[in-house]
């Protein structure tokens, strides 16, 4: 793996890179986030990994612009201090894949590093055109137009309406989108409902038909209409 690394605690960056270099994998460092927003100007990463608390620019703002500015999709994993669901829930809005809290394990982060490089995979072997009712998604340019505007959704939403889409006119499992997003290590509950909830926003923005239905208990239907 071609790994970034953006840490500003020397001794931790340290310890990462040279667990990974030992592993045969190639890792960039960054101290703060300007540096980090330079390097991924220029350079191209497989996956990664980004402290939240950093001098200047915090994680959180410099996943938003990779996201929004330089509009990347390469796997992120944000490592906090803090694991309480409000900074999981904003780092999920601003498009982190995953988080780890420190202190954390340098095995348990390589597999999970491994994990989101695989799932970034997803949208490359997605080969087909998408079409329900006025949403399309264009496999050759990666874009989603409803009623030919196009919309802008982040990483994990992205590929959780191109699942929606595949089955669309039927009801997709909570289960069968966790298994095909996150594999065997599903996060909690509220982050699938706040991804879900980022779609429909984005989809139904224009005050366009609904489109994106919750099936309570069930999971979710992408269709003009729930009958």
């Amino acid at each position: 793996m071609n790994i970034l690394l953006v840490e500003d605690n020397h001794d931790l960056a340290l310890n990462i890179t040279e667990y990974f270099e030992s592993k045969d994998h190639i890792v960039d460092y960054a101290a703060d986030g300007m540096m980090a927003l330079n390097l991924l100007s220029q350079h191209d990463f497989d996956v990664i990994v980004l402290d939240i608390m950093l001098p200047g620019i915090d994680g959180f703002k410099l996943c938003q612009r990779l996201r929004e500015n330089l509009e990347k999709e390469t796997p992120v994993i944000m490592l906090t201090a803090k694991d309480t669901e409000e900074d999981k829930l904003k780092g999920f809005g601003v498009g982190t894949d995953d988080y780890m809290v420190k202190p954390f394990s340098l095995p348990e982060l390589e597999a999970r590093l491994v994990a989101l490089t695989r799932r970034n995979s997803f949208s490359n072997h997605e080969s087909k055109n998408l079409v329900v009712e006025d949403l399309a998604y264009n496999h050759s340019t990666m874009e989603f137009t409803r009623d030919n505007v196009a919309l802008k959704l982040k990483p994990v939403p992205r590929k959780i309406l191109i699942i929606l889409m595949r089955h669309s006119n039927r009801v997709v499992t909570r289960q069968e989108i966790e298994q095909e997003i996150w594999k065997d290590d599903p996060p909690d509950s509220e982050v699938l409902r706040a991804h879900i909830y980022a779609i429909r926003r984005e989809i139904e923005k224009t005050g366009a038909a609904k489109l994106l239905h919750t099936i309570h208990g069930v999971g979710y239907r992408l269709a003009i209409s729930q009958s």
